[in-house]
Protein backbone atom coordinates (compact mmCIF):
# COMPACT_ATOMS: atom_id res chain seq x y z
CA UNK A 1 0.00 0.00 0.00
CA UNK A 2 1.70 3.63 -1.05
CA UNK A 3 2.59 5.70 1.59
CA UNK A 4 0.60 9.23 2.23
CA UNK A 5 3.65 10.70 0.29
CA UNK A 6 3.80 8.69 -2.13
CA UNK A 7 0.51 9.35 -3.24
CA UNK A 8 0.74 12.99 -2.82
CA UNK A 9 4.00 12.48 -5.41
CA UNK A 10 1.81 10.93 -7.82
CA UNK A 11 -1.43 13.28 -7.31
CA UNK A 12 1.19 16.53 -8.14
CA UNK A 13 2.52 14.28 -11.13
CA UNK A 14 -0.95 14.13 -12.59
CA UNK A 15 -1.51 17.41 -11.56
CA UNK A 16 1.57 18.71 -13.59
CA UNK A 17 0.73 16.81 -16.78
CA UNK A 18 -2.78 18.31 -16.77
CA UNK A 19 -1.22 21.82 -15.89
CA UNK A 20 0.96 21.20 -18.86
CA UNK A 21 -1.99 20.58 -21.12
CA UNK A 22 -4.04 23.66 -20.17
CA UNK A 23 -0.97 25.68 -20.48
CA UNK A 24 -0.58 24.60 -24.57
CA UNK A 25 0.05 27.28 -26.60
CA UNK A 26 -3.07 26.17 -28.97
CA UNK A 27 -5.56 25.90 -26.39
CA UNK A 28 -4.24 29.52 -24.94
CA UNK A 29 -4.79 30.91 -28.59
CA UNK A 30 -8.27 29.12 -28.75
CA UNK A 31 -8.62 30.79 -25.72
CA UNK A 32 -8.34 34.07 -27.06
CA UNK A 33 -11.01 33.36 -29.42
CA UNK A 34 -13.17 32.70 -26.63
CA UNK A 35 -12.01 36.38 -25.04
CA UNK A 36 -13.06 37.97 -28.05
CA UNK A 37 -16.42 36.12 -28.17
CA UNK A 38 -17.51 37.06 -24.68
CA UNK A 39 -16.25 40.43 -25.84
CA UNK A 40 -18.59 40.39 -28.88
CA UNK A 41 -20.83 39.04 -26.99
CA UNK A 42 -21.59 42.26 -24.81
CA UNK A 43 -21.24 44.91 -27.71
CA UNK A 44 -24.23 42.77 -28.76
CA UNK A 45 -25.69 43.11 -25.50
CA UNK A 46 -25.21 46.90 -25.63
CA UNK A 47 -26.61 46.74 -29.03
CA UNK A 48 -29.87 45.38 -27.77
CA UNK A 49 -30.04 47.27 -24.71
CA UNK A 50 -30.24 50.41 -27.20
CA UNK A 51 -32.51 49.20 -28.67
CA UNK A 52 -34.78 48.15 -26.28
CA UNK A 53 -34.09 51.30 -24.53
CA UNK A 54 -35.62 53.88 -27.86
CA UNK A 55 -37.98 51.20 -29.12
CA UNK A 56 -35.76 51.07 -32.48
CA UNK A 57 -37.40 48.20 -34.73
CA UNK A 58 -40.67 45.84 -35.02
CA UNK A 59 -39.36 43.16 -33.32
CA UNK A 60 -36.36 42.90 -30.20
CA UNK A 61 -34.13 40.31 -29.51
CA UNK A 62 -33.86 39.80 -25.45
CA UNK A 63 -31.09 41.91 -24.48
CA UNK A 64 -28.74 39.20 -22.77
CA UNK A 65 -26.66 36.29 -24.04
CA UNK A 66 -29.41 34.25 -25.24
CA UNK A 67 -30.29 37.64 -27.42
CA UNK A 68 -27.05 38.19 -28.71
CA UNK A 69 -26.28 34.55 -29.61
CA UNK A 70 -29.74 34.78 -31.77
CA UNK A 71 -28.66 38.28 -33.26
CA UNK A 72 -25.62 36.47 -34.72
CA UNK A 73 -27.29 32.85 -35.63
CA UNK A 74 -29.98 34.96 -37.64
CA UNK A 75 -26.99 36.60 -39.53
CA UNK A 76 -24.75 35.30 -42.69
CA UNK A 77 -22.76 32.76 -41.67
CA UNK A 78 -24.38 32.52 -38.29
CA UNK A 79 -24.46 28.85 -37.32
CA UNK A 80 -20.15 28.63 -38.50
CA UNK A 81 -19.91 31.47 -36.34
CA UNK A 82 -21.86 30.05 -33.23
CA UNK A 83 -19.67 26.92 -33.55
CA UNK A 84 -16.48 29.47 -33.22
CA UNK A 85 -18.00 30.98 -29.93
CA UNK A 86 -18.87 27.78 -28.47
CA UNK A 87 -15.90 26.25 -28.97
CA UNK A 88 -13.98 29.11 -28.07
CA UNK A 89 -15.25 29.63 -24.69
CA UNK A 90 -15.15 26.18 -24.00
CA UNK A 91 -11.37 26.44 -24.54
CA UNK A 92 -11.41 29.36 -22.24
CA UNK A 93 -13.50 27.61 -19.09
CA UNK A 94 -10.92 25.25 -19.46
CA UNK A 95 -7.86 27.47 -19.68
CA UNK A 96 -9.26 29.28 -16.93
CA UNK A 97 -10.09 26.46 -15.02
CA UNK A 98 -6.33 25.21 -15.70
CA UNK A 99 -5.16 28.42 -12.87
CA UNK A 100 -6.39 25.73 -9.91
CA UNK A 101 -3.62 23.25 -11.43
CA UNK A 102 -1.30 25.51 -9.98
CA UNK A 103 -2.96 26.53 -6.82
CA UNK A 104 -4.07 23.27 -5.55
CA UNK A 105 -1.43 22.49 -3.76
CA UNK A 106 -1.93 25.23 -1.45
CA UNK A 107 -5.33 23.96 -0.16
CA UNK A 108 -2.84 21.56 1.96
CA UNK A 109 -1.16 24.12 3.54
CA UNK A 110 -3.37 25.21 6.83
CA UNK A 111 -1.61 28.99 6.48
CA UNK A 112 -3.02 29.35 3.37
CA UNK A 113 -5.94 27.60 2.90
CA UNK A 114 -7.83 30.49 3.14
CA UNK A 115 -6.63 32.57 0.36
CA UNK A 116 -6.07 29.84 -1.65
CA UNK A 117 -9.36 28.68 -1.78
CA UNK A 118 -10.72 32.00 -2.19
CA UNK A 119 -8.57 31.98 -5.76
CA UNK A 120 -9.32 28.46 -6.80
CA UNK A 121 -13.28 29.64 -6.51
CA UNK A 122 -13.03 32.71 -8.18
CA UNK A 123 -10.93 30.62 -11.65
CA UNK A 124 -13.84 27.78 -11.22
CA UNK A 125 -16.59 30.52 -11.01
CA UNK A 126 -15.48 32.00 -14.29
CA UNK A 127 -14.86 28.58 -16.06
CA UNK A 128 -18.39 28.34 -14.95
CA UNK A 129 -19.51 31.50 -16.76
CA UNK A 130 -17.25 30.82 -20.17
CA UNK A 131 -18.58 26.86 -20.12
CA UNK A 132 -22.37 27.77 -19.59
CA UNK A 133 -22.04 30.50 -22.50
CA UNK A 134 -20.14 27.90 -24.91
CA UNK A 135 -22.18 25.03 -24.59
CA UNK A 136 -25.61 27.63 -25.09
CA UNK A 137 -23.48 29.20 -28.23
CA UNK A 138 -23.00 25.37 -29.51
CA UNK A 139 -27.29 24.74 -28.57
CA UNK A 140 -28.15 27.65 -30.66
CA UNK A 141 -25.60 26.09 -33.37
CA UNK A 142 -27.40 22.99 -34.11
CA UNK A 143 -30.96 24.98 -33.53
CA UNK A 144 -31.99 24.24 -30.02
CA UNK A 145 -32.72 27.55 -29.25
CA UNK A 146 -34.17 28.75 -25.72
CA UNK A 147 -34.63 32.26 -23.84
CA UNK A 148 -32.88 32.67 -20.81
CA UNK A 149 -35.36 34.39 -18.82
CA UNK A 150 -37.78 32.12 -19.89
CA UNK A 151 -35.98 29.35 -18.64
CA UNK A 152 -35.03 31.23 -15.07
CA UNK A 153 -38.78 31.79 -14.84
CA UNK A 154 -39.77 28.47 -15.31
CA UNK A 155 -37.31 27.10 -12.86
CA UNK A 156 -38.05 29.47 -9.87
CA UNK A 157 -41.62 28.64 -10.43
CA UNK A 158 -40.60 25.01 -10.00
CA UNK A 159 -38.25 25.80 -7.30
CA UNK A 160 -41.47 27.20 -5.79
CA UNK A 161 -43.18 24.44 -5.64
CA UNK A 162 -41.31 22.19 -3.52
CA UNK A 163 -41.11 22.58 0.71
CA UNK A 164 -38.48 24.77 1.15
CA UNK A 165 -38.45 26.30 -2.50
CA UNK A 166 -38.72 30.12 -1.71
CA UNK A 167 -35.75 29.31 0.95
CA UNK A 168 -33.78 28.12 -2.07
CA UNK A 169 -34.73 31.04 -4.24
CA UNK A 170 -33.68 33.73 -1.83
CA UNK A 171 -30.61 32.24 -1.07
CA UNK A 172 -29.55 31.98 -5.04
CA UNK A 173 -31.07 35.87 -5.28
CA UNK A 174 -28.66 37.16 -2.53
CA UNK A 175 -26.02 34.87 -4.53
CA UNK A 176 -26.90 37.16 -7.38
CA UNK A 177 -26.86 40.22 -5.36
CA UNK A 178 -23.79 39.24 -4.02
CA UNK A 179 -21.98 38.81 -7.83
CA UNK A 180 -23.51 42.15 -8.58
CA UNK A 181 -21.96 43.88 -6.22
CA UNK A 182 -18.53 42.02 -6.57
CA UNK A 183 -18.73 43.17 -9.56
CA UNK A 184 -18.87 46.97 -8.47
CA UNK A 185 -16.22 46.43 -6.22
CA UNK A 186 -13.96 45.07 -8.91
CA UNK A 187 -14.98 48.03 -10.93
CA UNK A 188 -14.52 50.40 -8.23
CA UNK A 189 -11.25 49.36 -7.17
CA UNK A 190 -9.58 48.43 -10.54
CA UNK A 191 -9.11 45.05 -9.27
CA UNK A 192 -9.68 43.04 -12.81
CA UNK A 193 -6.24 44.53 -14.17
CA UNK A 194 -5.16 41.13 -12.45
CA UNK A 195 -6.19 39.90 -14.98
CA UNK A 196 -4.64 41.93 -17.80
CA UNK A 197 -1.12 40.84 -18.25
CA UNK A 198 -0.11 43.99 -17.78
CA UNK A 199 4.37 43.64 -17.93
CA UNK A 200 3.14 42.93 -21.87
CA UNK A 201 0.42 45.77 -22.09
CA UNK A 202 2.10 48.79 -23.66
CA UNK A 203 2.36 51.50 -20.52
CA UNK A 204 0.05 54.37 -22.31
CA UNK A 205 -3.04 52.01 -22.63
CA UNK A 206 -3.21 50.39 -19.41
CA UNK A 207 -4.96 53.68 -18.19
CA UNK A 208 -7.57 53.26 -21.24
CA UNK A 209 -7.55 50.03 -20.43
CA UNK A 210 -8.78 50.83 -16.65
CA UNK A 211 -10.85 53.21 -17.06
CA UNK A 212 -13.06 51.56 -19.99
CA UNK A 213 -12.80 48.29 -17.98
CA UNK A 214 -14.09 50.39 -14.53
CA UNK A 215 -16.90 51.62 -16.75
CA UNK A 216 -17.69 48.20 -17.58
CA UNK A 217 -17.22 46.24 -14.40
CA UNK A 218 -19.97 48.81 -13.07
CA UNK A 219 -22.29 48.79 -15.76
CA UNK A 220 -22.78 44.85 -14.97
CA UNK A 221 -22.64 44.90 -11.48
CA UNK A 222 -25.79 47.69 -11.40
CA UNK A 223 -27.57 45.05 -14.05
CA UNK A 224 -26.86 42.08 -12.17
CA UNK A 225 -27.32 43.40 -9.01
CA UNK A 226 -31.15 44.12 -10.26
CA UNK A 227 -31.55 40.78 -11.71
CA UNK A 228 -31.07 39.61 -8.24
CA UNK A 229 -32.88 41.65 -6.70
CA UNK A 230 -36.00 40.93 -9.12
CA UNK A 231 -35.45 37.27 -8.44
CA UNK A 232 -36.00 37.82 -4.61
CA UNK A 233 -38.89 39.58 -5.38
CA UNK A 234 -40.10 36.90 -7.39
CA UNK A 235 -39.83 34.61 -4.26
CA UNK A 236 -40.83 37.07 -2.03
CA UNK A 237 -44.40 37.35 -3.90
CA UNK A 238 -44.20 33.95 -5.41
CA UNK A 239 -44.87 36.03 -8.79
CA UNK A 240 -42.01 34.80 -11.35
CA UNK A 241 -43.14 36.99 -13.97
CA UNK A 242 -40.51 39.41 -12.01
CA UNK A 243 -37.74 36.44 -12.25
CA UNK A 244 -36.68 37.55 -15.66
CA UNK A 245 -32.76 37.78 -16.08
CA UNK A 246 -30.49 40.11 -17.75
CA UNK A 247 -33.44 41.27 -19.71
CA UNK A 248 -35.70 41.43 -17.07
CA UNK A 249 -33.53 43.66 -15.14
CA UNK A 250 -32.61 46.14 -18.58
CA UNK A 251 -36.35 46.28 -19.08
CA UNK A 252 -36.93 47.09 -15.54
CA UNK A 253 -34.40 50.42 -15.88
CA UNK A 254 -35.97 50.90 -19.16
CA UNK A 255 -39.64 51.18 -17.25
CA UNK A 256 -38.49 54.01 -14.98
CA UNK A 257 -38.42 57.81 -15.52
CA UNK A 258 -35.57 58.73 -17.50
CA UNK A 259 -35.10 54.94 -18.80
CA UNK A 260 -34.14 55.13 -21.76
CA UNK A 261 -31.04 57.02 -21.37
CA UNK A 262 -30.27 55.19 -18.01
CA UNK A 263 -30.24 52.19 -20.32
CA UNK A 264 -28.19 53.93 -22.83
CA UNK A 265 -25.32 54.60 -20.00
CA UNK A 266 -25.85 50.92 -19.10
CA UNK A 267 -25.67 49.94 -22.63
CA UNK A 268 -22.55 51.82 -23.54
CA UNK A 269 -21.37 49.64 -20.27
CA UNK A 270 -21.69 46.83 -21.55
CA UNK A 271 -19.74 47.75 -25.19
CA UNK A 272 -16.98 49.13 -22.92
CA UNK A 273 -16.69 45.60 -20.80
CA UNK A 274 -16.41 44.45 -24.40
CA UNK A 275 -13.58 46.74 -25.29
CA UNK A 276 -12.12 45.23 -22.11
CA UNK A 277 -12.32 42.01 -22.81
CA UNK A 278 -10.92 42.46 -26.22
CA UNK A 279 -7.93 44.07 -24.26
CA UNK A 280 -7.57 41.06 -22.44
CA UNK A 281 -7.21 38.90 -25.45
CA UNK A 282 -4.33 40.62 -26.34
CA UNK A 283 -3.12 40.50 -23.10
CA UNK A 284 -4.38 37.85 -21.12
CA UNK A 285 -3.53 36.89 -17.81
CA UNK A 286 -5.98 33.95 -15.72
CA UNK A 287 -4.41 34.67 -12.30
CA UNK A 288 -7.17 36.75 -9.99
CA UNK A 289 -4.71 36.82 -7.10
CA UNK A 290 -1.56 38.68 -8.10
Amino acid sequence: MPSPRSLLDRVHGVVERARTVTDHPVLTHVARIGLIAYGAMHFLIGYLAVRMAWRLGDERADADQTGALQTVADGAGGRVLLWVIGLGMLALALWQAGEVLLWWRGLLDRAHRLRTAVVCTKCLAKAVVYAVLGVTALLFAVGLEYEADERLADLTDEALEIPGGAALVFVVAAGVVAVGLYTLVRGFTGGFMRDIDLPAAPDRWEPLIETIGRVGYVAKGIAFGLVGVLLWRAAASADVSTATGLDGAMTAIAGVSAGPWLLTAVAAGFAAFGVYALARARYPDRDPST
